[in-house]
């Protein structure tokens, strides 16, 4: 599967379902970006069973602001509708596998409990 571009009518909707999702905030005048893009797009024909999204932060703006963007190429991880891994930087290809990889290790129901747990706190 190819990389598909995400805006702001169809990111949350994309992020929140199951599975793994990936998404590159990019722009086109950053070089780094540039230099991620094919690794990006290699990826995303490697593990089919991911959403490889990537969001043009010139063209959404307003989305970029509101998932707090300082930084591109800046890329996220959602699994299972949960923000799992957010890291500033163009990586290189095996960085990239590590992460995918890491991400398909976790144990969920852990995760789970840790966001209930701070959820609840934040509460308190």
């Amino acid at each position: 599967m190819s990389t598909r571009n995400l805006s702001y009518a169809d990111f949350e909707s994309t992020v929140s379902g199951e599975g793994i999702v990936l998404v590159d905030f990019w722009a086109s005048w950053c070089g780094p970006c540039r230099m991620f893009a094919p690794v990006y797009e290699a990826a995303s024909e490697t593990h089919t069973d991911i959403v490889f999204g990537k969001v043009d932060t010139e063209a959404e703006q307003q989305l970029a602001a509101a998932a707090r963007i300082t930084s591109i190429p800046t890329l996220m991880a959602f699994r299972d509708g949960i923000l799992v891994f957010s890291q500033p930087g163009a990586l290189p290809a095996a960085a990239l596998e590590q992460v995918i990889q890491a991400v398909r290790d976790l144990d969920m129901e852990d995760v789970r409990r840790q966001v209930e747990a701070q959820s609840a706190k934040a509460d308190a």
